[in-house]
């Protein structure tokens, strides 16, 4: 099996073991079956809202095996990015959700809410009910200079309504009205991945993700693989038409690609299929499994593109052909 090769599976939550309130079909079957198998489990998230033991909570809820100490939030990263640079104790405006709070607590710092409380750092992440109020303190606080620190950078937000403004949407609103950019933690950047290897002592850790400019990223900044499911974010032509840092090293359809053993992918070709060009498009033949057929097609398209990227019209031949 796939998960044979690893130690520790560091994975998403959103898009890949559940979207919005429902669980991916299958995922947490298959993610008791890698525990099972002997892999652990660390739930990695950019989410900076919740705490862990609520999130470990809506995982159990929705059957998948989960504690508190499971999760890894980019709100720990990033309260640990605070704490080795300001003293112990130190005042922290915490311009977030619960979840960021507790993190920056656990630190050993002492969460406040206003610049009056002459705070060393302010540090931001998401929150549904964030306030004009609560960024207009951070403003306030980094312009009297104060650390700036972001949980993350994501700018969008899924949610069973669509695309939302995500916390690095948000960001920007002290950032220009400060001029001061945020040091950040989550994914795609080093610290949320250097957090997670902290806590779960993880020796070959495997990535699981269904972004490419967070997920994969992120694996590609941190120089470990990855696996890229199709459940979320992520789709065909995103795929073929990524560049080198956005390139996982596995494409699975969803988490069951843990269980099954991958198949080899050389030269253009995968199962049944064979990729190939042709007057300057990516072509795709044979038959087999929608899967395989992109394994194959994004074989032949990195090696095509090499450090540079394909546009998109040069591979809608396969698209139309594996759907």
């Amino acid at each position: 099996m796939l998960i044979d090769g690893y130690d520790t599976l560091l994975l998403d939550l959103d898009g890949v073991v559940y979207l919005g309130s429902h669980a991916v079909p299958g995922a947490p079957a298959a993610l008791e079956e890698a525990r099972r198998h002997g892999a652990r489990l660390a739930y990695v998230t950019n989410n900076a809202s919740r705490t862990p033991a609520a999130i470990a909570a809506h995982l159990r809820e929705l059957g998948a095996p989960a504690t508190a100490a499971d999760v890894v939030t980019s709100a720990q990263a990033a309260a640990r990015l605070v704490a080795e640079r300001v003293p112990p104790g130190a005042n922290v405006l915490v311009v977030g959700g619960s979840g960021l709070r507790l993190a920056v607590r656990e630190a050993g710092l002492r969460p406040v809410s206003t610049a009056a409380e002459e705070p060393v750092a302010v540090v931001q992440g998401f929150a549904p009910g964030l306030s004009y109020g609560l960024l207009a303190e951070g403003a306030l606080a980094v312009r009297h200079g104060a650390l700036f620190v972001a949980a993350n950078r994501d700018t969008t937000l899924p949610s069973g309504r669509g695309i939302l403004p995500g916390n690095g949407a948000l960001v920007s609103v002290i950032a220009v009205a400060t001029g001061a950019e945020p040091v950040y933690a989550g994914k795609p950047d080093p610290p949320l991945h250097r957090e997670s290897m902290i806590r779960t002592g993880a020796r070959r850790p495997l990535v699981v993700g269904d972004r490419l400019d967070t997920d994969i990223e992120g694996a590609f900044n941190a120089g470990v693989e990855s696996l890229l499911v199709l459940t979320g974010v992520a789709a065909a032509a995103d795929v073929l038409t990524a560049e080198p840092r956005h390139r996982p090293t596995y494409i699975g359809e969803d988490l069951g690609a843990l269980l099954l053993p991958y198949p080899e992918v050389r030269d253009g070709a995968c199962g049944g299929w064979r990729a190939g060009w042709q007057d300057g498009t990516l072509r795709l033949d044979g038959d087999g499994s929608r899967i395989d057929g992109l394994r194959a097609a994004c074989d032949a398209a990195w090696t095509a593109a090499g450090e540079g990227r394909i546009e998109g019209d040069a591979v809608k031949p396969v698209l139309d052909r594996i759907g």
